[in-house]
């Protein structure tokens, strides 16, 4: 699908490590990758992921910005867990390991909600696959990309570690559910706060909650 106002690509090694700009609620797509029933006793530390992946979703909510939904070869995998409403997403079937399929790519050009948004904020499984394939195909395009260290896991942790470590490199903002909060919200006198406030607090008390299941 043709980019819509992409800007050139960074540049290739060492001089790719700069991230992108902050992200704003009006230039911003959510995307959820992949966080479906059957992973939920193969992932490491999957109740943190979607304890964060709960908290995006009603931050998407909160400050409108369009979610697109992916699902791993559903027909095996099954659907997204159940604790995540993806009935406001856009949800899309998949065999490639990347969001990126032309779908996708579809949707996040060319949608009206969409369309001209330069900046992704990405969560879900496996960080060292399908995240991070994510990740790099979009800023080949020219998106400014976050992923949320919060929000994404692997089967084994160590493969989430070096995963988020290379993106780091490649120019991806590694940042966290409650960062991505206040940065779209700016400032303590926006309309959201009082929500926005609610949702890192509830965020942070279901994380406490869950002991040892923490990122």
């Amino acid at each position: 699908a043709a980019r819509v106002g992409a800007p050139p690509p960074p540049g290739d090694g060492d001089e790719r490590s700069a991230e992108g700009p902050a992200a704003r609620a009006d230039d911003t797509v959510f995307m959820l990758c992949d966080i479906q029933e059957k992973f939920r006793d193969l992932i490491d530390k999957m109740p943190h992921v979607i304890i964060t992946a709960k908290a995006m979703l009603a931050c998407a909510e909160k400050f409108a910005i369009p979610v697109i939904v992916t699902e791993q070869y559903p027909k095996f995998f099954q659907s997204t867990v159940p604790e995540l409403d993806v009935s406001k997403a856009q949800v899309f079937a998949k065999t490639k390991f990347s969001m990126c399929t032309d779908e996708v790519m579809d949707c996040l050009t060319s949608s009206a909600e969409s369309a001209g948004r330069r900046s992704v904020v990405l969560f879900g499984i496996e960080t060292h696959v399908c995240v991070q394939q994510t990740a790099l195909d979009l800023l080949e395009k020219g998106y400014n990309v976050h992923v949320v260290a919060d929000g994404v896991s692997s089967q084994r942790a160590p493969d989430r570690a070096i995963a988020l470590e290379r993106l780091r490199h490649a120019g991806v903002a590694v940042t966290s559910a409650e960062s991505v909060l206040f940065e779209l919200l700016r400032t303590k006198d926006a309309a959201e706060f009082k929500d926005v406030s609610k949702i890192a607090k509830e965020l942070a008390e279901a994380v406490g909650a869950i002991g040892e299941s923490r990122l």
